[in-house]
């Protein structure tokens, strides 16, 4: 049985140096564990999550595995918060969306929304604490690979360790990467749910 190689591959380790200052700007102005911050909040986040997520999952989809998409959970989360359907249909969409051409600036960008994955385990406990929301009434999306989170994140972190190793391949990587973040952070100001 082959031994599995717990080394960070270069791109990995790119796109967390290259991330590390935008992240850390938008985890500051996440509301999830502000002292204001109620279900009405909450609903109204996850409404901006999907005018976020519903574009770019599109624009993904040729570089994305199935099994990997989040938007029917966060649907289905608006849905037990009392949208209809219809009233997620009309939410607004984001148009100012990070650039994906190749499979370095896909990459760049699924590191992004992959790795909100684990943080949505913390987030996912939090809400049951404060609001008794679970998987089932509104906080899918923050499990929404449920117990193979972890095997996800390994099965990626094998993907950035199969990709092209060039400079300009990983520079694109983490351009996508940066962007998405400033991106995403950008249209949660827009939507009025940062803090």
């Amino acid at each position: 049985m082959p031994t599995r190689t717990t080394t960070p591959s270069p791109l990995l380790l790119a796109l967390r140096e290259g991330t590390r200052d935008c992240h850390k700007a938008l985890e500051a102005r996440l509301p999830f564990f502000s002292p204001g911050f109620d279900p009405a909040a909450y609903s109204c986040l996850l409404q901006a999550y999907y005018g976020f997520h519903a574009p770019l999952e599109a624009r993904l989809a040729s570089y994305q595995e199935p099994g990997r998409v989040k938007l029917p959970a966060l649907s289905l989360d608006l849905q037990a918060l009392n949208l209809s359907p219809a009233d997620i249909d009309a939410l607004p969409l984001c148009q100012a969306l990070p650039s994906v051409h190749d499979e370095a600036s896909a990459l760049g960008v699924m590191y992004v929304l992959e790795g909100s994955t684990l943080g949505g385990q913390v987030l996912k406990k939090a809400m049951a604490e404060r609001f008794g929301i679970g998987a089932d009434n509104g906080a899918g999306f923050l499990d929404v690979y449920g117990e193979r989170t972890a095997s996800y994140w390994r099965s990626f972190l094998e993907r950035l360790g199969q990709a092209p190793a060039s400079a300009a391949a990983q520079a694109a990587s983490v351009q996508a990467a940066v962007a998405t973040f400033q991106l995403f952070e950008a249209w949660l100001g827009q939507r009025n749910v940062l803090i």
